[in-house]
């Protein structure tokens, strides 16, 4: 093991905002916007982070992942969320995200304060991970956006019951708006947000998981949805050509694992038990190629394994401070999930591996 404690990012101090802020923090995109009103949020490692507010008209608060990928070809994308959430009026627990070409606001909403929005005609109902959501679509006119002042439509899906933790497979909703003629275009941003409209409350995220790669399952339509099945408009049927797993989204074990912002966002494997582990749907039995970003810390010969469901099927090796893909080459899978963990097992305190992302092809 070689931990430095003065390294500058081996770990990370939370940031407190009260007025309009973004940035990245922790290898997830953070924002906090409001027109008026009293508001605090509070960015944590990991996409946690806790927000009150008072006296406002509209705040949103909300930490998650950047893109600029059309939103058939990002792979599946889930969240795995958990929040205690007190709201006092309106206000939203949801999925949140923009998309350009179109212009789209899009929400999945989780829980709600005193009114479930968005007080519109259901087009019909979806079933995804589980649960019942009702699908809408509105339209607001000159209204604030990412690409300022517009007129844009908003794509719902609305939990028929509220919670505040589980799993949101959020490329399964993609699919389910595409069956109604609601179509995306390139996505921007998919954050965990919490929004309040004329109203106070406070919440805090304790979990803010993202995994991106595999493909989508627990997806099918309610009566109300005629013969469309939610899955028309996308290509990603599991990994068929390539998925792109950011490490920082991965679940981390171990002594000294962390999540880094330099030399890019991912993640650090400072010492012999340190994980990064990601539950990866394969959509065919055949041979795959996995090749992991990252780099060493030092010109010392570093490594870190690479195991399916517990089994070491081969090592990935650095030798210097710049990233490159390293390959591990012709891993037959069976098709469905398995678990694809990367463990560092080899070291003797002369180096570490930092991991930026991992392509199955």
């Amino acid at each position: 093991m070689c931990v430095v404690l003065a390294n500058p990012f081996y770990a990370q101090a939370a940031m407190t905002f009260t007025s309009n802020a973004t940035g990245t923090y922790d290898g997830y995109y953070y924002e906090l916007w409001k027109d008026t009103g009293n508001t605090t949020m509070t960015v944590d490692t990991g996409g946690r982070f806790s927000c009150q507010w008072s006296n406002i008209n509209n705040a949103l608060f909300r930490t998650g992942k950047k893109f600029s990928t059309a939103w058939n070809q990002l792979g599946t994308v889930k969240i795995t969320y958990s929040a205690t959430y007190n709201p006092n009026g309106n206000s939203y627990l949801c999925i949140y995200g923009w998309s350009r070409n179109p212009l789209v606001e899009f929400y999945i909403v989780e829980s709600w304060g005193s009114w479930r929005p968005p007080g519109a005609t259901s087009l019909g109902t979806v079933t995804i991970d589980g649960a019942t959501y009702d699908i809408y679509k509105t339209t607001r006119v000159n209204q604030p956006s990412i690409e300022g002042t517009r007129t844009f439509d908003q794509y719902w899906s609305v939990r028929t019951s509220k919670r505040t933790s589980g799993t949101v497979t959020v490329t399964d909703h993609f699919k389910a708006w595409a069956a109604k003629g609601l179509n995306l275009g390139t996505i921007d941003q998919i954050t965990l947000c919490v929004e309040g409209y004329q109203s106070s409350g406070s919440a805090n995220i304790t979990q803010n998981t993202f995994t991106i790669g595999g493909s989508s399952s627990g997806s099918s339509n309610g009566s109300n949805n005629g013969s469309n099945d939610g899955s028309n408009g996308g290509t990603n049927a599991g990994i068929s050509t390539a998925s792109r797993i950011e490490c920082e989204s991965m679940s981390l074990s171990g002594p000294y694992v962390s999540r880094i912002t330099y030399p890019f966002n991912g993640i650090a494997l400072y010492a012999n038990g340190d994980r990064a582990t990601a539950n990866v749907n394969f959509s065919a039995s055949r041979n795959y190629t996995f090749k992991l970003r990252g780099c060493g810390n030092n010109n010392n010969l570093a490594s870190v394994d690479l195991l399916i469901d517990g089994k070491k099927v081969g090592s990935f090796y650095y030798k210097g401070t710049y990233p490159w893909e390293a390959s591990i080459n012709n891993v037959y899978v069976s098709a469905g999930t398995h678990r694809v963990e990367l463990v560092l097992s080899a070291d003797n305190g002369t180096w570490d591996v930092y991991a930026d992302y991992l392509l199955i092809q």
